[in-house]
């Protein structure tokens, strides 16, 4: 076996860092999985117990002749959330306009947005679980992204991954969306927050149109990639557990929230219904 097993619980209550999970140079890393249906199949991982998928589809109830029942527009993904890239599950949830602590939704804020997570429950060797987003074929995650006109896609990586300076607190956006690459950069620049216009490696990026954040019915979405130390400003020190960081949220976390809620709102706000 390639973890050690538990049950949620004992899952929730481990200490999982912030930071994406590297190999010893004197270990051979195990090969990526193909896709998540490999995974999903592969014995030596169990639903409940080393991953959990979380997700939430909104019905669109359009019985009336008088008015359009509105358009889900926006689905926010994280698909190596838990303890595979640390603070993306509380950001998918935060961001799509639920409260990470009870999964309760946060009015006024805004609306709430569709969303798809797939979380590491593991207490060492999540890595091991990271399915790039180019093979994410998750069944819910394809079928909320194909029916929706927006993704956005929340990751985490160390600096030096995304070509910063050690230490770097940044967030790269990326994706296909010009419109919504430009207002995430104008939000987060005018909260005070550094964003940089991703280039170079495709998966930092978000270019490829088979990146799970491009999947939309307009064949392109936008992609976060938060350094180490950028989540790390945005959690109580030492609240590092699955259980913990829901419930250690600092002010940070949300003016960062917030800046990424209002580029949707600016990017929703001018799409014509279809």
């Amino acid at each position: 076996m390639r973890s050690r097993r538990r049950t949620v619980l004992t899952a929730l209550g481990e200490t999982t860092a912030l930071s994406t999970v590297t190999t010893a140079a004197t270990v051979a890393a195990p090969p990526a999985p193909a896709s998540n249906t490999a995974l999903y199949a592969d014995p030596a991982w169990t639903e409940g117990v080393d991953w959990v998928r979380r997700s939430s589809r909104h019905p669109a109830d359009d019985r009336s002749t008088a008015v359009r029942a509105p358009l889900p527009r926006t689905t926010v993904v994280a698909p190596h959330g838990g303890g595979i890239e640390g603070g993306t599950s509380e950001l998918c949830l935060a961001t799509a306009g639920y409260d990470p602590a009870d999964l309760s939704p946060t009015p006024p804020a805004g609306p709430v947005h569709d969303f798809w997570m797939f979380e590491g429950l593991m207490t060492s060797g999540n890595g091991d679980l990271h399915v790039t987003s180019t093979r994410c074929d998750d069944t819910i995650a394809r079928s909320l992204c194909a029916d929706s006109l927006n993704v956005l896609s929340l990751h985490g990586c160390r600096p030096e991954q995304a070509g910063l300076e050690p230490g770097a607190a940044a967030v790269l956006v990326g994706g296909l969306n010009p419109a919504f690459r430009r207002y995430l950069v104008e939000e987060f620049t005018a909260a005070g927050i550094r964003a940089v216009t991703a280039s170079g490696d495709e998966e930092i990026a978000g270019l490829a149109p088979g990146n799970i954040c491009n999947r939309t019915r307009l064949g392109m979405g936008a992609q976060l990639e938060t350094t180490t130390a950028l989540r790390a400003a945005m959690f109580a020190e030492g609240r590092n557990t699955l259980a913990a960081r829901a419930t250690g949220l600092l002010p940070f976390f949300w003016t960062f929230v917030d800046a990424t809620r209002r580029a949707i709102d600016r990017l929703e706000a001018e799409q014509a219904a279809l």
